[in-house]
């Protein structure tokens, strides 16, 4: 067996005069998607695959796919021929140009059994001089191949080719496997005492040679160990002793690759520290500068880490590089990117790559010292300058919490003194740009997968968003439509608790919680602790310490949001101990239901039942003055008494859900879920017993509770008794209750399934609704169910990002998309 190792994500450029076996070679050991051959292009630009007229835009094609595919980081195969160095140049060119790795596989067969080959397949009508030529292109080849850029040359002979078996190398940067929990820690440059302190505050327990840490984190240096500090050679042998251990992860930094140089005798200018690192490493034993050395050379660019979702370098790196492999690559990673000029201290003007960065994956790295640390577009630099008198930083992932400690002094001047970091063009908190949301988009999401956002439909949100919403900042979470079960087939009824579990135990859920659903507004309240914290976490400096708002991100009350806000923080006051945050996004229902839709029922349900009132009497009244005349009219007499009935249950069900407010007296809100809180996003990580059972012993007149109970869908009579409660619920005039999923399910589960009562249904469907089930049964909710997954899952995505800190353009990506879904055509009626 012959292995042949190939990077997972490179070039991979087949070498061999025609009938050498590439085409085989290729079809046994690469999926077809993977292989682009200059045959099958020549297929496509002419209908003919050995059209040699239509080489040049065959190859013109193949380069397009091949850079194609290579920019969307997929492993691609040339086959062709490639025995000539142009050829060869322009697809190493290619690979170049997308910061990947090339090898070359050599498939060397003798010249008569290449002859034999084609002389056998009829479409090979060329003769053998062509192949002759060829041989003789690849014997000049194969003399100097290895110097023509591949990272690796195989070549292949004989029974080599049969016996060959292809392997995948992972990348030396990827070790998505790894999730964490981590400490990643910016730049020591040669201060241990401090990064011995920082270590214990983390709780990592620190010797001279290691650190290990009881919950099993894994700290990642984001380079720079060495220089300017006073003992670079105890900073590197307690991060050697910590990797060597597996329990740190290092990435290079310039100052480390400028040392390796002094180190071999390279011409370097000795400054910016390296001569202290120089001469503390001259005291040590030459058994350790060979290991410290040695230690330094093997650092890498960076690294892929949880799933690509976090990525470390020293000096940042834009997505476009995250695992690739080049020289251009590696020095964006050490160095960063300068514009070419020079400030007043004669050092280099970084380019802020951070203020265009659009990637999902939270990139950490250090180089440019600060004054503190600050998130930029889902990035942080974490030097903070402990060697100039800063503080050594680190952040907690996933938690994403930042630790400091202070230097004990100033270990060495700065050159240029040490600022808050500013940006080309850093975006106001408080505007959403429309860049971020304008046309066709794709919204990549944990829980959904991705999530197309139509132009039209964005258009529509943007008016929505721009003219009728909140301040956008409070606009954090949108919550998601929800669907009606799968229609009842029992007399009388549209809709019945027994779909709903049914559906549910198909999915494989075992327990659901039936909620109340409260007949009010879907609303949203953003609460913080003190407007000095909404102007911290939220950037609103207004005064304000939170919003409450509609299901469309509009406020409900105007002037009056702010004493809301108020009377809400004050009420929801236990939870600030309770859950260690400062703020808290809340899903309710704001009763009662005329607080928002009192134009709605007065202009649409109260005309239509003053209607009914006046006309119906009248028409009982003529019908049965008929039929005492002997007229037959008994039929229409029979249908009228249900109409006028049906009108009477009509007026009498939206009259519930109605009450006089004044001011905010009367308002009451019913909070069912916690949504998210600092560091949480617990509508994904905790139970809906946790979220009703800390909700529930709030105590304040504004709070009405959710009642609510817990089915085990493998109980009859568990599922009997909750059908029992809906019944009674809804025939003391409640609307119906909400059917969830007891703890957060993946996959394509829905939230949460709203079975309504039959007399709330007239309010939806109109008073006589219920001698049309018949042609009701026939609604189609296929659309409306698909909607509510999709919203869903933007809306924990939206969540989610919330909890991890991310920036608010990351945080309107997804609340946007839910506003757009909306402008989808789904009946409004479900």
């Amino acid at each position: 067996m012959t292995e042949v190792s190939v990077p997972a994500l490179s070039l991979v450029v087949l070498v061999g005069i025609s009938g050498s076996g590439k085409s085989t070679f290729a079809a046994r050991h690469f999926r077809p998607t993977q292989v682009i051959s200059s045959d099958f292009c020549r297929g496509l630009v002419a209908d003919d695959e050995n059209d040699q007229t239509a080489t040049p835009e065959a190859f013109d094609l193949l380069h397009h796919i091949v850079g194609t595919r290579l920019r969307r980081g997929l492993l691609t195969v040339v086959d062709a021929t490639n025995v000539q160095w142009e050829a060869r140049k322009k697809l190493i060119e290619l690979a170049r140009a997308h910061d990947v790795l090339a090898d070359a596989i050599v498939l060397d067969v003798p010249e008569e059994v290449a002859v034999a080959r084609n002389a056998a397949r009829p479409d090979r009508a060329f003769g053998p001089h062509v192949v002759v030529r060829q041989r003789k292109d690849l014997r000049r080849s194969l003399a100097k191949i290895a110097r023509d850029g591949f990272r690796r040359v195989h070549v292949l002979r004989g029974e080599e080719i049969d016996d060959a078996v292809v392997t995948y190398e992972r990348a030396w940067t990827d070790r998505t496997e790894l999730t964490g929990p981590f400490d990643l820690i910016g730049d020591v440059h040669g201060c241990r005492s401090e990064l011995e302190t920082l270590l214990r505050e983390l709780g990592w327990s620190v010797t001279p040679t290691g650190a290990t840490h009881p919950e099993g984190r894994t700290a990642v240096f984001v380079g720079d160990l060495v220089d300017r500090g006073p003992d670079t050679p105890g900073v590197l042998r307690l991060v050697m002793g910590m990797a060597a251990a597996g329990t740190a992860l290092v990435v290079c930094g310039n100052h480390e690759q400028k040392l390796v140089r002094a180190l071999d005798g390279r011409k370097v200018r000795v400054a910016h520290g390296l001569e202290r690192s120089l001469e503390q490493l001259a005291a040590e034993p030459e058994e350790f500068r060979a290991a410290a050395r040695a230690f330094m050379d093997g650092l890498i660019s960076h690294y892929r880490l949880d799933g690509g979702r976090l990525v470390v370098a020293h000096a940042g790196l834009k997505e476009a590089y995250h695992g690739r492999a080049s020289a251009r690559v590696r020095a964006f990673a050490l160095y960063g990117d300068t514009t070419g000029e020079t400030d007043e201290y004669g050092l280099p003007v970084r380019y802020p790559w951070a203020d265009d960065y659009r990637g999902r994956a939270t990139v950490v790295y250090g180089h440019t010292p600060t004054t503190e640390p600050e998130w930029v577009n889902n990035t942080i630099c974490l030097d903070t300058g402990v060697v100039f008198g800063g503080r050594l930083t680190a952040l907690r992932y996933p938690e994403r919490r930042l630790v400091s400690v202070p230097a004990e002094r100033v270990w060495y001047e700065p050159a240029r003194p040490l600022e808050p970091r500013t940006g080309r063009d850093a975006r106001d908190p408080g505007v959403l740009d429309i860049g971020d949301v304008d046309g066709t988009r794709f919204v990549e999401t944990r829980h959904g997968g991705r999530i197309k956002v139509a132009e039209e439909n964005s258009r529509a949100a943007l008016e929505i968003m721009s003219r009728f919403a909140v301040d956008p900042r409070w606009l954090v979470y949108l919550p998601p439509t929800m669907a009606p079960p799968e229609t009842s087939r029992l007399d009388g009824y549209l809709e019945h608790p027994a779909e709903a579990f049914e559906e549910f135990a198909r999915t494989g859920v075992i327990r659901v919680v039936c909620e109340e659903k409260h007949m009010g507004s879907r609303a949203i309240a953003v609460l913080a602790r003190t407007p000095e914290v909404a102007a911290k976490r939220f950037g609103v400096a207004d005064g304000s310490a939170g919003s409450v708002f509609t299901r469309t991100g509009r406020p409900f009350f105007g002037d009056r949001t702010a004493a809301l806000v108020d009377r809400l923080r004050a009420a929801v006051a236990p939870l600030w101990e309770e859950l260690n945050t400062d703020w808290v996004v809340l899903d309710c229902e704001l009763l009662p239901w005329s607080a928002k839709a009192e134009g709605l029922i007065r202009d649409q349900y109260a005309s239509v039942g003053a209607a009914a009132a006046a006309s119906l009497p009248a028409a009982l009244a003529a019908l049965e003055s008929a039929a005492g005349r002997g007229l037959d009219v008994g039929a229409l007499l029979d249908r009228t008494r249900r109409r006028a009935a049906n009108a009477s249950l009509f007026r009498d069900a939206y009259a519930r859900y109605c009450w006089p407010v004044s001011g905010l007296d009367g308002v009451r809100l019913a909070p069912f879920q916690i949504l998210a809180c600092e560091g949480r996003a617990t509508a994904v990580t905790e139970p809906h017993e946790w979220h009703l059972d800390l909700l529930g012993r709030l105590d304040a007149d504004i709070l009405t509770p959710t009642r609510h109970v817990f089915v085990s869908l493998d109980s009859p009579d568990e599922r009997a008794a909750a059908v029992a409660w809906w019944e009674a619920l809804t025939a003391a005039g409640g609307e119906g209750m909400v059917v969830k999923p007891a703890e957060h399910v993946p996959g394509r589960v829905q939230p949460g399934v709203k079975v309504r009562g039959r007399e709330y249904l007239r309010i939806i469907y109109g008073p006589d609704y219920t001698d049309a089930l018949d042609v009701l049964r026939r609604r189609f909710t296929g659309r409306k169910r698909s909607l509510a997954l999709r919203e869903h899952a933007l809306g924990l995505e939206a969540l989610e990002r919330l909890a991890e800190g991310e920036p608010l353009w990351r945080i309107h990506e997804a609340v946007f998309a839910v506003l757009a879904l909306e402008s989808e055509p789904v009946d409004p009626r479900l």
